[in-house]
């Protein structure tokens, strides 16, 4: 048993302590002479829009419906408390 520690066990531990170790390094800061190069390119006029524009759809439509429904709520609270005398 002690000739497996010696040959096996002990020297995996160890290595493997090495490559925890060293994956805890901090990275090197970026250089500070130079900026980072911006990632990605759009022109101001290719703003695209589209997935904005079909999410505001449905709240429009219910922004320009809710006047009517509103009223409609009104119109049926008078009419069910003019049946039961309310």
């Amino acid at each position: 048993m002690s000739n497996f520690l010696r040959t096996v066990a002990l020297p995996a531990g160890v290595l493997s302590l090495l490559l925890a170790c060293s994956a805890c390094s901090k990275p090197e800061p970026p250089k500070k002479d130079q900026p980072p190069e911006p990632q990605a390119q759009t022109s101001p006029a290719e703003t695209h829009t589209e997935l904005r524009d079909a999410m505001q759809a449905p709240i429009n439509r219910a922004k320009a419906v809710e006047p009517e429904v509103l009223d409609a709520a009104k119109k049926q609270q008078a009419d069910i408390d003019a049946q039961t005398g309310g």
